[in-house]
């Protein structure tokens, strides 16, 4: 069995204290979320996308990514597709779709 190991956290661009304080309110998902708006507002695309892929994205957001930036976007930055394999099949990213 092969184990991965998850890539290393992007740059934050938040404190300490306001991700604190994001956590306690609105949990881990939105953190991601603010983390990833926090970076794209620096100008840092790299760090938004990798937090944005940590965040739990509803099926029809992911297929909007793929249908934006291709398959192999959603697989290097490690999207979380289990909404997306049920809704739309396991080989989803394989598979061409047209809306």
């Amino acid at each position: 069995m092969t184990t991965l190991t998850p890539p290393p956290a992007p740059k934050s661009y938040l404190s300490e204290e306001k991700r604190e304080e994001i956590l306690r309110e609105m949990g881990e998902n939105i953190l991601y979320v603010e983390e990833s708006a926090g970076a794209r507002e620096a100008g840092d695309l790299q760090s938004s996308w990798g937090w944005l892929a940590r965040a739990n994205l509803p099926h029809y957001s992911l297929m909007r990514l793929k249908l934006n930036y291709g398959a192999e976007f959603i697989r290097k930055f490690g999207f979380k597709t289990e909404p997306a394999e049920v809704a739309y099949g396991k080989d989803w990213l394989e598979r061409d779709y047209t809306p």
